[in-house]
């Protein structure tokens, strides 16, 4: 059984760089199930602080899996495993693992500096440990304390899936925090005590993690528990080098949804980034899942403009079939009979689903026509000869071969971009778009002859000069 997890903190919307990690280990997951059924993708909503996490984002955790087609297993939330917590740092405490300590954070900040001024590691002292029972009694009735772990002296060592074999000196990393002076319990605990709980096999997160993977090993190991396997990721910064940052939204996937951005853009183009393999644009994220490899990823830092998925999501969008388009075109105010047709019609000219409210409703209500002054006598022989409705797929090109005719016939013989674009303009009002055979049967308005305007000469005296 393979079993991976997600743990975002509901502190903020998720955006490209978590989602990697989300991608990653659903992928996972899920070529296990398909391999031999024995798969589990877990979402671990990691809310133990109260103060920051809210509903509104815990929603939006799940509402972008969804979108995204990322459906978990199972959702948990830490704040709901708070007794599990407890007893787990009974345990080590009872097993001498977790001690109290009552400096503030002004006093360690000034034991950091002067480490650094000596040229030694930030690492805390353990000068808690060398408290007596006396001292340890004045200061528990002046603040509470909070918990930290000791770490094992022995090297921590894992095979990363990633990053290859690593090796940890406990020495050169301070035991860390498990449990804040106010009763929080801290992500290195809780996460620890969950993976092990919850038989997790296989975690993939991002490599500013690796400190916290070192001290995770030997908390479950101190609980009895088997850690799982390690990959971690390389991070993803913007274009310009910065990290992403919860609170940007042109990189959150809610503002990426919201700009109409294709979900499977998002996929194609994360499940590939940083890898040895090309991004393709996969149309399902089953075929991400079929197609991933984690032992083709590297370790380097990795650059993703949101602007490159421009046009994989244009390209994606045009792939798809009427059938998962409907209800977005119906939304949009699309015939229901017509809009099947129109979809073929559209879909190549579009770079969002939304996009194709333009063309709904210039198939519903016609545009004006775009009619240059040199063109206005050819057009307005061409839509006498117009034929009567209904259109089909022929009366574009039998149209064009009508109004070619004539203007030979007039002495002013038309081909080509001459010949094309005023019938397209007048149509459409525009000068490009839509295949016009495959457009034309669409439009339910078109211009008479009449509402071509009569050009004056140039030498016509100026009506508002009269």
């Amino acid at each position: 059984m393979t079993v991976t997890r997600f743990a975002p903190s509901p502190t903020g919307f998720l955006h490209l760089g978590n989602l990697r990690a989300a991608l990653f280990n659903w992928a996972l997951a899920r070529q296990a199930y398909a391999a031999s059924g024995a798969g589990r993708f877990i979402l671990r909503l990691d809310d133990t602080d109260a103060a920051r996490s809210t509903q509104e984002f815990a929603d939006a955790i799940v509402e972008d899996l969804a979108w995204l087609g990322l459906t978990p297993d199972e959702t948990v939330r830490q704040s709901d495993r708070l007794s599990r917590y407890a007893a787990a740092a009974d345990a080590l405490r009872a097993a001498g693992r977790l001690y109290p300590c009552w400096e503030t954070p002004e006093e360690l900040d000034f034991r950091r500096k002067a480490q650094r001024l000596q040229g030694k590691p930030p690492v805390y002292d353990r000068a808690a440990l060398r408290l007596t029972e006396a001292e340890k009694a004045a200061l528990e009735a002046e603040r509470p304390p909070h918990w930290r772990f000791s770490l094992d002296p022995e090297a921590i060592a894992w095979t990363d899936a990633i990053e290859g074999p690593k090796r940890i000196d406990p020495s050169a990393v301070s035991d860390p925090v498990l449990i804040r002076e106010d009763g929080q319990v801290l992500y290195t605990l809780a996460s620890a005590v969950d993976d092990g709980e919850m038989e997790i096999t296989d975690v993939v997160r991002g490599a500013d993690h690796v400190t916290n993977t070192a001290a995770q090993i030997q908390i479950m190991q101190a609980l009895g528990h088997r850690p799982p396997r390690f990959a971690h990721h390389s991070l993803v910064t913007g274009p310009d080098g910065a990290p992403f940052s919860k609170r940007d939204a042109a990189v959150s996937l809610r503002g990426l949804r919201a700009e109409g951005l294709e979900p499977q853009a998002l996929l194609s183009l994360v499940a590939r980034l940083g890898s040895s393999d090309p991004v393709e644009p996969f149309e399902t994220p089953a075929q991400v899942a079929a197609a991933f490899d984690i032992s083709r990823f590297g370790a380097a830092p990795i650059k993703l403009d949101p602007a490159d998925l421009e046009p994989l999501s244009a390209r994606l969008l045009r792939a798809r079939p009427y059938a998962e388009v409907a209800e977005g075109l119906g939304e949009l105010g699309a015939d229901p009979q017509t809009a099947e047709a129109l979809w073929v019609a559209i879909s190549p000219n579009l770079d969002r689903l939304s996009d194709a409210a333009e063309w709904i409703a210039l198939t519903r209500d016609g545009a004006a026509p775009k009619i240059a002054p040199e063109d206005a006598a050819f057009v307005r022989a061409a839509l006498a000869l117009l034929p009567p409705r209904p259109w089909d797929g022929s009366t574009w090109s039998a149209w064009t071969a009508a109004a070619k005719a004539a203007a030979a016939e007039a002495g002013a013989p038309r081909k080509g971009r001459a010949l094309f674009l005023p019938l397209r303009r007048a149509l459409t009002g525009r000068d490009a778009g839509p295949e016009m055979g495959a457009l034309m049967p669409l439009l339910t308005q078109a211009p008479k002859p009449e509402d071509v305007p009569v050009e004056a000469p140039d030498d016509a005296p100026d009506p508002a000069s009269a």
